[in-house]
């Protein structure tokens, strides 16, 4: 059957930003309250980028309360699972057809980003994987969900990407790269984010909690 990006539904998984519940690898410096306040930034530009792009439907797999954060277009489904390769497999199966999954990770994701992966996974593949930079990966979209594509890959570690790769291949799907970007984990990783997206939620809410955004080095990004 032939698809179009319309036919995608965007999925995004995250936690509520909540002191010392989101954001934690960022303390210290910042104290429980700040890194929520940059969680909460992160997850508002994101979801703005995911409401404003074409999609069948918007999904938030949350852990935890929706908030004022929230928009209109965006549908919330509860995580369920124990391990985040069970909890992603779970926002998978929470929705029917090809699906793109990003995390909340990723402030400096746009439409015209979105846009693009979601149509690479209408063209001749079976699944699409963004990798990130710290060896994750920020986006993993599936053709036709199925839970033995992500239950059992080892997350949180520098060979993530790479193993998810791998099992996508194991499985036999035809599997295309998207860009490489940085998630936010630690200070260094929100101010390299900001500087890459410096008209931001998040990089507005790195000034106000007294991290600004560092000058790129002299001659371009590092």
């Amino acid at each position: 059957m032939r698809l179009s990006p319309d036919d995608v539904t965007l999925l995004v998984i995250a936690k509520a930003p909540e002191p010392g519940r989101a954001k934690t690898r960022l303390c210290p410096p910042c104290t429980p309250e700040q890194a929520a306040r940059l969680a909460r930034a992160s997850l508002a530009d994101t979801l703005a980028a995911v409401a404003a792009t074409p999609a069948r439907r918007r999904v938030l797999a949350l852990a935890g309360v929706p908030g004022p954060w929230l928009p209109d277009r965006v549908e919330v489904v509860p995580q369920r699972g124990e391990g985040l390769d069970e909890r992603l497999a779970s926002a998978f199966t929470a929705v029917d057809g090809p699906a793109l999954l990003v995390g909340m990770d990723t402030p400096q994701v746009t439409p015209d980003l979105l846009a693009g992966c979601a149509r690479r996974l209408t063209r001749r593949v079976d699944a699409v994987l963004g990798p990130a930079a710290d060896g994750g990966f920020w986006a993993l979209g599936l053709r036709e969900p199925d839970p033995t594509a992500l239950l059992g890959v080892p997350m949180s570690t520098d060979r993530t990407g790479a193993c998810q790769l791998d099992r996508l291949r194991r499985l036999g799907l035809r599997v295309a790269r998207l860009p490489v970007l940085r998630d936010v984990d630690r200070i260094d990783d929100a101010r390299a984010v900001a500087r890459e997206a410096p008209s931001s939620r998040f990089a507005a809410a790195l000034v106000a909690v007294g991290g600004p955004a560092e000058p790129a080095p002299p001659g371009g990004r590092p």
